[in-house]
């Protein structure tokens, strides 16, 4: 049913009510109960099955649900568990092969479909080029090696594994540690069971101290102790071809990142933060096209530039940016002191924990790196804030093209829900949204539709991100293009 009030409180529109909610409510969870196995089976086959852009694998039904909810407040188009659960019943009847297949945006093209073909008949015509198609994404599991095992590298572990499936793509093989004390296994056995920011792992983690190992969701990932990267041989623990993906932020010119490649199993380095010298900075969704197989170090930019990145790319394209301003308010990092104590840079010797501590931020470079016809146009600054986690970005410009609230906010939220970028922006209408709503968010970025500020060329567009979990979620999409992971994304209708 399409809402007939305007009203942007999605609680004031005009709806069908159920004869009875708990009724409604608990045969809508029987949907979603019986939906959950499916979507496993078909993960450990290769196919992953999303709603409107988000993975299901792993979710608890009230997630799944919530899910649901979140599209039918922002969508405004009534998209239900029924119809979901139909798309998938559909799909299970079919020879799939691997593909990315978002039951949502099926659901909601079957709900406007004018062809007049029954469930089964839409859904077979809108994946039919992937039925029977069963060529594997890669010839054999391309090996991967975490070099430190700090915050990103414990947060894109959790996402390696949970997106693992059968083992057919990504293997992470081993992480390079300095060993600090005897009990370094058991200590980072913990450290990965459990997160103040993220709470606990979505799994089982074994402690093998025979192997130096941790099983975790039956991967065997090995512990290697080693000061520097020509300390280390990797063939020892059976690893080969293998993509290290650099997170120590130690190092980031060429120079320093080629000492990795000096070992013969590793053929390619990704550093997690962004690399100088000319080298190329990948924000995925927007250049990620320009990895070539034959780059052997690429840098992945910061959580920042990926956060912004995809937003002035799409306002760009629509609006064209005369200039414009960003000022980041950035959740706190290791970097920082959580006491007043000497730090080489001005201000983050401050407490961390006490302080609005302003500092320097490459963003306005980096947009430039990525987006060249910005460059000279945008500047940037950062404020470090007493919290956490999550991150907000507040982007002022001014744009040659005039636009008033309404259209402007309808071009973001399309952008979100039916465009190229819409597996990097996140839209949220909410009138309650504070950070902490953002963490564990997946999304580079998330436009805050409600505190949009246009009058006539004059823009301010407010920017949530979680600067761990989001920025993990870019590392992990760069990380399958470097090792020719390409999945059929379907539908092909945005």
């Amino acid at each position: 049913m399409v809402p007939t009030d305007s009203d942007n409180n999605p609680d004031k529109r005009s709806r069908a009510k159920p004869e009875n909610y708990l009724e409604n409510w608990i045969e809508r969870q029987s949907l979603v109960e019986s939906m959950i196995p499916v979507i496993g089976k078909w993960h450990r086959n290769n196919v992953r099955i999303l709603l409107y852009g988000n993975p299901l694998m792993n979710l608890s039904v009230i997630e799944i649900m919530q899910l649901h909810r979140k599209v039918r407040e922002v969508e405004a188009n009534e998209l239900s568990e029924y119809e979901t659960s139909l798309v998938l019943a559909a799909i299970d009847k079919l020879d799939v092969g691997p593909c990315q297949i978002d039951i949502g945006i099926l659901a909601a093209g079957f709900m406007f479909d004018d062809k007049g073909l029954n469930i089964d008949e839409f859904v077979h015509s809108q994946i039919k080029e992937v039925i029977g198609a069963h060529d594997p994404i890669l010839d054999s599991p391309q090996d991967l090696v975490l070099f430190g095992f700090g915050r990103i590298g414990r947060l894109i572990t959790r996402l390696l594994l949970e997106d693992s499936g059968a083992g057919e793509t990504l293997n992470l093989k081993a992480v390079v540690t300095r060993q600090k004390s005897s009990n370094d296994l058991l200590k980072r056995a913990e450290l990965i069971r459990k997160d103040s920011v993220h709470g606990r792992f979505k799994g089982t983690i074994r402690v093998d101290e025979e192997q130096n190992a941790l099983i975790m969701n039956g991967n065997i990932v090995k512990f290697i102790n080693a000061e520097d990267p020509s300390d280390v041989d990797y063939s020892k623990y059976g690893i080969k071809d293998a993509l290290l993906i650099d997170n120590t932020g130690i190092v980031s010119d060429e120079k320093g990142l080629s000492a990795h490649l000096k070992n013969k199993e590793i053929k390619k380095v990704l550093l997690t933060a962004p690399v100088k010298g000319g080298l190329k900075n990948i924000v995925y969704g927007v250049n990620h096209d320009d990895i070539q197989d034959t780059d052997k170090i690429i840098g992945a930019a910061s959580c920042t530039t990926n956060a912004i990145v995809p937003v002035l790319s799409a306002i760009d394209n629509e609006f064209k940016i005369d200039n414009g301003h960003v000022e980041t308010v950035h959740a706190y990092t290791n970097d920082q002191n959580l006491i007043d104590n000497y730090h080489s840079k001005n201000r983050r010797g401050r407490a961390a924990a006490l302080n609005m501590v302003l500092t320097e931020t490459g963003a306005a470079s980096a947009v430039s790196q990525v987006l060249p016809n910005l460059e000279g146009k945008i500047s940037a600054n950062a404020i470090r804030v007493p919290t956490p986690n999550v991150s907000l970005a507040i982007l002022k410009l001014y744009l040659e093209k005039p636009s008033e609230l309404e259209k402007f906010n309808e071009f973001l939220k399309q952008t979100a829900f039916h465009s190229l970028l819409k597996d990097q922006i996140d839209f949220s209408i909410s009138t309650e949204n504070v950070s902490s709503d953002f963490v564990g968010s997946k999304y580079a970025a998330v436009i805050d539709g409600q505190s949009t500020i246009i009058k006539d060329r004059n823009a301010v567009v407010y920017v949530w991100y979680d600067n761990e979990f989001g920025y993990c979620a870019q590392l992990l999409k760069v990380i399958k293009k470097m090792s020719g992971i390409q999945y059929r994304k379907l539908p092909n209708f945005l």
